[in-house]
């Protein structure tokens, strides 16, 4: 191949194109202060899970305090005082929570003592339901004992012939230990409710003493006061909305669950229809228990299990459609947060606190968000927060 040949097939191999320019986000990282964020938040949510026996009274203490200072206020502005009105509203609030638990107890202890009974019901439902005298589960059960005996009867590997067979029995029941465990768990539940108890009344006493004593803490500055105050305004603004959000729609929840047993022809539905509002403060359980207790109930009386799944199915639409909708918009209204870290932030309290961390979740997440859009540090978090 000649010289010029070579320069022809140089020629037309195309040029590699340039390449383009990349651009870099420099962000600096510290590696030692992100470890003592991350042990710094590990150490605080083991105190959290840690020492929630204190920390639940009194979360629910000013829970109970920022939904009734507004009759109190409204009471002192009637000339009342303040340490009078709370104790009235306190006591008014205990004796209708007593009231109404013994005017349910008789149809409490009716249910308990009809439990076995109705499981009994429910097992032979599902009996005739399947066509079959035996379940499932009845049936691999039967087989694998006669494997185990055939194989025991033919010398199969595993079985030693002559050995010495040892059958572990389980533990007794001892009604004592289980006596004993409850009585521990009432009184610890007493005892929290009390604290509970004094701390809202102690709470509501004191008005406005807490609010004047963060802004003399705040600092001496005019804007650091200025910017504390905001904060404080804008929790107890968001937090009296969600409870406001939560008393309308549990009510609401209550009176539909009531009117749909009653069309259905259950019985105590007004009793069911309390049970509803009640539990629809729980968030995604308390819907569960309502449908499956209404349910069981409805088993019962009707006898039908075609009946169970229509009573616990009414429960179950008027929590969906008012938790799924009505809820969720209202929410989204009264405290500006984002439903995704809404859900979250939940899950998080939820496993930290258990149920008193679903109730408590929403709150504390509000109080969170209020802080961190008025820190330069925790800007990001709360526009994470924010809808």
């Amino acid at each position: 191949m000649t010289e010029e040949h070579i320069a022809q097939a140089q020629a037309t191999v195309p040029e590699a194109a340039p390449d383009p320019a990349r651009v870099l986000l420099h962000m600096p990282v510290d590696i030692r202060n992100m470890s003592l964020v991350v042990l710094a938040g590990l150490a605080f949510l083991f105190v959290l899970h840690w020492a929630k026996a204190v920390f639940i009274p009194v979360m629910v203490g000013v829970l109970f305090s920022y939904a009734l200072s507004p009759v109190v206020n409204w009471l002192e502005t009637r000339r009342i005082p303040r340490a009078l009105s709370a104790a009235v509203l306190l006591l008014a609030i205990l004796g209708g929570i007593g009231t109404t638990a013994w005017s349910l107890s008789d149809e409490a202890t009716q249910l308990v003592q009809a439990l076995p009974a109705a499981a009994q019901k429910f097992r032979e439902a599902m009996k005739a339901r399947s066509g079959r005298s035996d379940s499932a589960l009845e049936t691999v059960q039967k087989a694998a004992a006669q494997i185990e005996q055939a194989a025991q009867e033919n010398g199969a590997p595993g079985t030693t012939r002559g050995a010495m067979r040892v059958v572990v029995e389980p533990a007794r029941f001892d009604i004592r230990h289980y006596l004993w465990s409850g009585t521990i768990g009432l009184i610890a539940l007493i005892g929290q409710a009390t604290v509970v108890v004094f701390l809202t009344y102690f709470l509501m006493i004191s008005g406005d003493t807490f609010r004047r004593k963060l802004l003399k803490l705040a600092g001496d500055s005019l804007s650091s006061k200025k910017i504390t105050l905001q904060a404080l305004n804008e929790i107890t603004g968001q937090i009296q909305r969600y409870l406001q959000v939560q008393l309308l729609t549990s009510a609401l929840v209550g009176v539909l669950t009531w009117l749909a047993l009653l069309a259905i022809g259950l019985d105590n539905a007004a009793v069911w229809g309390v049970a509803a509002a009640v539990l629809n403060l729980v968030p995604y359980v308390g819907s569960l228990v309502t449908a499956a207790g209404s349910a069981l109930v409805g088993f019962m009386q009707f006898g039908s299990l075609n009946m169970a799944l229509v009573v616990g199915g009414a429960s179950l639409v008027i929590h969906t459609l008012v938790g799924n909708l009505l809820t969720p918009w209202l929410t989204s209204r009264a405290s500006r947060m984002n439903p995704v870290a809404v859900f979250v932030g939940l899950l998080a309290w939820g496993w930290l606190w258990g149920v008193w961390g679903l109730l408590l979740g929403i709150p504390i997440l509000m109080i969170v968000k209020a802080i961190c859009d008025r820190v330069d540090d925790l800007k990001p978090v709360g526009e994470f927060l924010g809808s």
